[in-house]
């Protein structure tokens, strides 16, 4: 393989099914994914899986600076050939979920953007939502994904990851992707997903491990009322359970599919503070 990522007829590597990679293609499609970041000539960008670099080049013509994280290392090798020139673009040939995004950005102060691969959407979610966070992320997933991270309490698609990513940002699926603007075409229809960090989240960095671990035990107990789970999870006998809901302002018998996320801390503050 030569360095610049294409082999000896020039052509680019085969996408690898291995990394889930499908590499967006419709010009319209990466225009409106920048028109929802909407950096600026004072922005640094990461840039998480740039694959073939369509995403990068849009970028570049309106951030003032890139930083592209790509594992395959074909691809990187490619994307820094064909910006040689470019001081402004930063090519890291690693795996996303091991780079800081803040560190990677050199500022506290900087945006995400990515087509993330479905098999690692959430931990990559996650991952970019570690502090400090970004001003402003906007990632192309999955669209069942996406529905599931801005549901509301008591939509059948509210769940754990709702309440998580929910309690930490104000999160907006602003449109859907057909598979023919991508390369290979997935086998799904993907959405752009923005988030925006809340200026005040709703858990500090110190809860946060500790209260998802609470929410993702709840939703297993999900057909439960929310007695029964406090009374599962933290061994509370039932005046106490009640003593704790009651205080959050949620029914004895509300299941946690209805619980704000709002609800949810003030249940988890009760029971450590």
């Amino acid at each position: 393989m030569a360095r610049n990522g294409r082999d000896a007829a020039g052509r680019w590597p085969r996408p690898r099914k291995r990394l889930g990679q499908h590499f967006l293609t419709d010009p319209r499609v990466l225009a409106r994914i920048v028109d929802a970041l909407a950096p600026s000539r004072e922005d640094t960008v990461v840039e998480i899986g740039p694959g073939r670099g369509a995403l990068t080049a849009e970028l570049l013509a309106r951030a003032g600076r890139v930083v592209a994280i790509e594992l395959d290392g074909a691809l990187a090798a490619r994307l820094e050939a064909t910006y040689a020139d470019e001081p402004r673009l930063t090519v890291l040939a690693h795996d996303a979920l091991d780079v800081p995004l803040a560190a990677a950005a050199g500022s506290p102060e900087y945006l995400v953007a990515g087509n993330v691969p479905y098999y690692i959407t959430t931990p990559i979610l996650f991952h970019a939502l570690r502090a400090p966070r970004p001003r402003r992320a906007v990632l192309l997933v999955q669209r069942e994904v996406a529905e599931r991270v801005v549901a509301p309490p008591g939509s059948e698609a509210y769940g754990a990851l709702s309440v998580n990513v929910q309690a930490l940002t104000v999160p907006t699926m602003l449109f859907t992707i057909a598979p023919g603007a991508f390369t290979p075409p997935p086998g799904v229809e993907s959405a752009l997903l923005r988030v925006v960090p809340r200026p005040e989240p709703l858990v500090s960095d110190a809860e946060q491990a500790d209260y998802s671990a609470f929410v993702i035990a709840a939703f297993g107990l999900r057909r439960k009322q929310m007695r029964r789970v406090l009374r599962t999870l933290w061994a509370l006998t039932p005046a106490a359970a009640d003593a704790l809901l009651a205080g959050a302002g949620v029914p004895a018998d509300a299941r946690p599919e209805v619980l704000t996320p709002q609800q949810f801390v003030d249940l988890f503050r009760g029971r450590v503070g």
